[in-house]
């Protein structure tokens, strides 16, 4: 069983280094990695082509086309069923395709699985663990924000990817979007598992525009989704809108930061996510200095 890992990146040089190498550190070796670039700038390229490794493929083609529509090429591109995906700025558990696949093979029925994640600062220092567990995510538990799926975290069939395309007219909640259609037609068999094996930079997405912006579109997915408690869904919206323009006000968007990720950390999930930091510090990458 083999998988494709893509990795769309726009001027991510900073960090996508150790994103690939998060991958080349996985447990689990029957993989592919396409790195797509979009149009980068800063060098970022130039990394992803030096790597010497006949499982990693490049794709550039000099424009700038946005993440919707990065992923959806990644499905025609994929040589393999299983697509995982992750951000250039993050990185992954070394168990984690082993142990999203296990899952896969062992529920043919599931389409898509997420994970948990840690949630950490840009520097690597970490601030919570977010993450629940649902065997089953239908569009009322979406829509009422009592199930959520970590977009980066997923690993799904091709085949999903081919009846669910993202909409690439969205610049930001492409996968809330993509979440909320393919549920509303009956065709989201998903499942989240707790387990943080996802390392997620939430410094670079707890920015008054992209939660503002994030919001926006919201509140226009309801609008376009929702049938019942429609009025109730886009007034609690409006509130988180008012509430996060508040702490931002006040200069608290770090607070907002600490309670996305819970902000609490057992001394064992410490010691893990240090461990696996570690490896992948550690994992060496043909050509990757």
């Amino acid at each position: 069983m083999s998988v494709t890992i893509a990795i769309p990146f726009y001027n991510a040089k900073k960090y996508l280094p150790d994103a690939i190498r998060s991958v080349f550190a996985q447990t689990y070796q029957d993989w592919e990695l396409l790195l797509i670039d979009d149009g980068s700038t800063d060098g970022s390229l130039e990394i992803a082509q030096s790597i010497k490794d006949p499982r990693v493929r490049v794709i550039a083609d000099g424009k700038n086309k946005k993440l919707a529509a990065r992923l959806n090429e990644v499905t025609h591109l994929a040589k393999f069923e299983y697509i995982a995906r992750m951000d250039a700025d993050d990185l992954m558990s070394p168990v984690r395709i082993e142990k999203q696949l296990h899952i896969l093979e062992n529920n043919k029925n599931i389409d898509l699985i997420s994970t948990g994640v840690f949630s950490v600062m840009n520097d690597l220092s970490l601030v919570g663990i977010r993450g629940n567990e649902h065997t089953t995510i239908n569009f009322e538990a979406l829509i009422n924000k009592k199930a959520s799926i970590v977009h980066a975290a997923v690993i799904a069939k091709k085949s999903w990817y081919l009846r669910n395309k993202y909409d690439e007219s969205l610049a930001v909640a492409q996968d809330l979007d993509l979440w909320l259609r393919s549920a509303s037609a009956n065709d989201l068999n998903a499942r989240t598992i707790a387990d943080p094996l996802y390392i997620y930079r939430e410094e670079n997405n707890v920015t008054i525009s992209k939660i503002i912006r994030a919001y926006d579109n919201e509140r226009r997915m309801v609008r376009k989704y929702a049938t019942n408690g429609r009025f109730k869904l886009l007034a609690t919206i409006h509130l988180k809108t008012l509430g996060v323009k508040i702490l931002n006000t006040l200069g608290l968007m770090g607070w907002l930061l600490k309670r996305r990720g819970n902000g609490v950390i057992e001394k064992k999930f410490l010691d893990d996510y240090w461990k696996v930091i570690t490896t992948i510090k550690e994992t060496y990458v043909e050509g990757l200095k």
